[in-house]
C-alpha cells in the first residue's frame, strides 16, 4: 500500500516536471518569435542596427507571460541615391518614378522589396515588366554605399527577352463563341 502511494507521488512529480519542461519550451518559442517580430518592426522604421542586448521571459501566477528586453536601437537609416543598371526597355527616370522611393525616405527593406517585386496594387517594377511580356525579368538591389546613415542602392536589372504568345487553342467551349474568349 505504501509502495503504491509512493509510486503515485513519483508519477505526479514526474508529470509536474514534464509540464514545467513543456512550459519552458513554449516560453522559449514565444520569446524567439517575439524577438524576430520586434527587430523586424524596428527595421521597418529605419533602425537597421537594432539589436536585443538582453532578455528574460517568465510566466506569472495569473497565467500570463512577461517578456522583458533591453534593446539598442542604433541610428535611423534613410535611402540615399538609387540607380538602375542593365535596363534598356524603361529609362532609369521611369523606373525611379515607378519605384516611388525618394532620397531621404526612411530605409525600409520591406517597402523596397514590395515596390520592386510585388505590391498588391500591381504598381511595382516587376509588374511593369511582366505586364509588357518580360517574363524572365529580375531585379537585384545591391547596397553600394552606406555613409552618413544613408544607404545608396544600385538595382541590377535583367530584362530578358520579351515573351510572345504563339498559338492559342480553345477546346471544349460550348457556351459562347470562340472570338468572345479571344
Amino acid at each position: 500500500w505504501q509502495r503504491a502511494l509512493w509510486l503515485r507521488g513519483v508519477a505526479a512529480e514526474q508529470k509536474q516536471q514534464q509540464e514545467q519542461r513543456k512550459k519552458g519550451k513554449i516560453i522559449l518559442k514565444i520569446k524567439f518569435l517575439f524577438k524576430i517580430i520586434i527587430i523586424a518592426k524596428y527595421n521597418e522604421v529605419g533602425y537597421r542596427d537594432a539589436r536585443i542586448i538582453s532578455d528574460t521571459a517568465y510566466m506569472n501566477s495569473d497565467n500570463t507571460m512577461t517578456i522583458e528586453m533591453t534593446i539598442s536601437e542604433g541610428e535611423t537609416y534613410k535611402f540615399g541615391n538609387i540607380s538602375f543598371v542593365g535596363n534598356t526597355v524603361y529609362s532609369s527616370a521611369e523606373l525611379i518614378r515607378q519605384l516611388g522611393i525618394e532620397s531621404g525616405d526612411i530605409f525600409d527593406q520591406t517597402v523596397l522589396d514590395s515596390r520592386l517585386f510585388g505590391s498588391q496594387e500591381g504598381t511595382d517594377i516587376s509588374s511593369l515588366y511582366l505586364d509588357d511580356g518580360y517574363l524572365f525579368f529580375n531585379a537585384t538591389p545591391i547596397e553600394v554605399a552606406a555613409s552618413d546613415r544613408k544607404i545608396d542602392l544600385e538595382v541590377r536589372v535583367y530584362e530578358g527577352k520579351q515573351a510572345r504568345v504563339n498559338k492559342v487553342m480553345i477546346k471544349g467551349n460550348t457556351k459562347t463563341n470562340d472570338h468572345v474568349i479571344m
